[in-house]
């Protein structure tokens, strides 16, 4: 239904308009500009603020200082530090057709009395940025914020290759451009963001920002981000009279341009180069949204000046959303190699930037129930970043009428395990450690140097053994024989003894590589080695309340409710029995040295109640460096039981089974008669 005109609105009726799309563009800026995380496409932005534009120019008496319209960027990130601009950055005018562009060049020249030649550039789909140098050496990286104001990161801009660290004249010198990210690098960012269950950018400016404004600027680094720069400030200080000019200039200083801007001096070759530019789009290794016009002569620039938002020497031409319509047939569930559950859209197969589109990724079910993406529903499908396939939008209106939201499921679709979120994650996750979906990745991490270090075990051997059906899980290693490995391909006598001497040699690494190895959402080495040091044996770490994990130094909650979610799943419990009946060292040894005579020498131990003294993690601590083994249940190869207050079932089960204890103060007159 097309909307009311804006001349068909009274004066009470217009201001509840306008209140409306200032607080709707506003939470969409908020979104886009802060949060990097955009709620909805460019093009449903700029035609609600085209429509508060019209109601603006027609009730001026409406225009309020949180009118989008005034504001230049977003709001400040809290944590970064602060860089005043002197000479604001500003944003651009936008123009959605080649008409609107001519009305924009035809009020510019009858401005100026004479035709103008303009300089014009591709649109890239980054961020602002600003670099200061000082005889010729970089001291300040900031980003625009809110065009007076910027923020600091100076940081991060020195971990981005194309920017030079130092230029070839030794120039006091302000540069302006563009931070982007390249379309390889936001793809393979996305996907690793889903399958570390977070969530994904929606395009490459938010990805770009995003890495841009990282606290931590190793984040950044690895984030691959590149710019195009295209502005010098006060160029008459450096001989520079066009914009021509100042690109030239900009790459003999060293910096990236880029190389597709031309000179145009009318709207032919304007409208020839956006015709090329929009053919050749798909092929660019960046993203591009737009064209920029800008006027080539710089003195004329400063003549025309600005508005309160916009320079009126240049405009962005935006180009049409690419998008189109489909149905969506199905929805399926995968696992991947981290057990993180993603929802694909099967639709179907349309034309779409270049190709045939028939998948799409949902990412995950926060996104689904934010769109209300439903089975049968017509959908709007984009590129995000002009590669992955994405649904913009449900055509709600042909919806059918039988409609029903999405089944969420509650199983993983690989192994049946009950589907879990953790920390706060927007995704779904199998923690089964058993789940088929993830063996290869878990047994190759397993092996891995810093986790159970088996030489030999790499991933072509891995996938032999899975081919084979010879593994299942991480404990079925130490059950394969020579027979088994002799009928892998280019394995003889050599390669078998070795790799059979090598999972025989993990079984005596320190507990902390094999919890590592495991590969516990969020519990690396370095919170392995914390947990095990603290509670001294896997067996008491895996029967630990969360409350009493997050207790450890260095750990927290978010370590401590995902470790503790993985020990109380089915397969994990069956996992540690199997690696324990295979003998695989479950107690913490590092820097460990273990007496060989004495009281406890060579006992199992089983810890329980609560002591005065010492808590049990110190204990277990005590007891292993006096030669003991702990462990977390009472059985009959149980030696010893140590027993403190309230010590409940397991201290009536070693009652029943005749096995000694030990109350507190026996334990502590043994130890300290033993340490002496």
């Amino acid at each position: 239904m097309a909307e009311k005109p804006v001349a068909a609105y009274a004066p009470a009726e217009a201001k509840a308009a306008v209140t409306a799309l200032v607080a709707q563009l506003n939470t969409w800026r908020q979104e886009y500009y802060t949060n990097d995380a955009p709620s909805v496409e460019d093009h449903v932005y700029d035609a609600k603020y085209r429509r508060l534009q019209d109601f603006e120019a027609a009730f001026p008496e409406l225009i309020t200082s949180d009118s989008p319209t005034q504001a230049v960027g977003g709001a400040l990130d809290a944590d970064l530090p602060k860089v005043p601009h002197p000479i604001p950055m500003l944003s651009m005018g936008d123009v959605f057709s080649l008409a609107e562009l001519q009305d924009w060049a035809a009020r510019l020249e009858a401005g100026v009395e004479r035709k103008v030649a303009y300089n014009v550039e591709l649109k890239i789909d980054g961020l602002s940025l600003s670099l200061v140098y000082e005889k010729g050496r970089l001291v300040q990286g900031s980003t625009r914020g809110d065009g007076n104001i910027g923020e600091d990161v100076t940081k991060n801009v020195r971990t981005i290759p194309d920017i030079p660290q130092t230029l070839p004249e030794p120039l006091d010198i302000e540069v302006r451009g563009e931070c982007y990210m390249p379309k390889a690098a936001f793809a393979a960012l996305n996907t690793q963001r889903e399958a570390e269950g977070q969530s994904v950018f929606a395009n490459p400016r938010n990805a770009a920002a995003g890495s841009l404004r990282q606290l931590d600027a190793k984040v950044t680094k690895q984030r691959q981000l590149a710019t195009f720069m295209y502005t010098v400030i006060a160029p008459e200080n450096y001989g520079v009279t066009t914009q021509h000019e100042a690109l030239a200039f900009l790459q003999r200083l060293g910096f990236a341009i880029n190389p597709t801007s031309v000179v145009a001096a009318d709207l032919e070759t304007i409208d020839d180069y956006i015709t090329a530019q929009t053919a050749d789009r798909d092929a660019l290794a960046y993203g591009i949204d737009g064209i920029v016009v800008k006027v080539n002569e710089l003195a004329l620039q400063a003549a025309l000046g600005n508005t309160v938002k916009v320079p009126r020497w240049e405009i962005a031409y935006k180009f049409p959303p690419e998008e189109a319509e489909t149905v969506i047939r199905a929805i399926e569930w995968t696992v991947g190699r981290t057990g993180v559950v993603t929802p694909t859209a099967v639709m179907d197969p349309v034309a779409l930037a270049g190709t045939t589109v028939a998948r799409a990724t949902l990412h995950n079910e926060d996104q689904i129930q934010a769109k209300d993406i439903r089975i049968g529903d017509t959908v709007m499908l984009h590129k995000a970043g002009d590669i992955i396939p994405e649904v913009s939008r449900v055509l709600v209106a042909k919806r059918p009428a039988d409609s029903q939201p999405v089944e969420i499921p509650t199983a993983c679709p690989s192994c049946g395990e009950t589907l879990v979120h953790l920390d706060e994650e927007v995704a779904l996750r199998c923690i089964n450690p058993r789940c088929p979906a993830q063996v290869a990745s878990q047994l190759t991490h397993f092996a891995s140097r810093n986790a159970m270090n088996i030489d030999g075990l790499g991933p072509k051997i891995i996938a032999q053994l899975l081919d084979k059906h010879l593994v299942a899980d991480v404990a079925d290693l130490y059950q394969l024989t020579a027979e088994q490995l002799a009928g892998l391909d280019k394995f003889k006598e050599k390669s078998i003894n070795n790799l059979l001497n090598a999972i025989d040699k993990s079984r005596q690494n320190s507990a902390e590589r094999l919890v590592f190895g495991l590969g516990i959402r969020h519990v690396g080495g370095k919170a392995a080695k914390l947990l095990l040091e603290h509670f001294g044996d896997v067996s008491v770490l895996s029967q630990t309340e969360p409350e009493e994990i997050a207790e450890v130094p260095g750990i927290g909650p978010i370590i401590a409710d995902s470790a503790a979610a993985w020990f109380a799943t089915p397969g994990a419990k069956q996992l540690l029995a199997e690696l324990a009946a295979a003998k695989v060292n479950l107690t913490y040894t590092s820097g460990v040295v273990q007496a060989t005579t004495g009281a406890f020498a060579g006992k199992t131990i089983v810890i329980t109640g609560k002591f005065a003294a010492f808590s049990r993690p110190e204990l277990a601590k005590r007891l292993e460096a006096l030669g003991a083994k702990i462990t977390g249940s009472v059985s009959k190869k149980t030696d010893l039981l140590a027993a403190g207050e309230a010590a409940g079932s397991k201290l009536a089960k070693a009652q029943a089974l005749e096995i000694p204890v030990m109350n507190e103060a026996q334990l502590l007159e043994t130890i300290q008669s033993e340490e002496k």
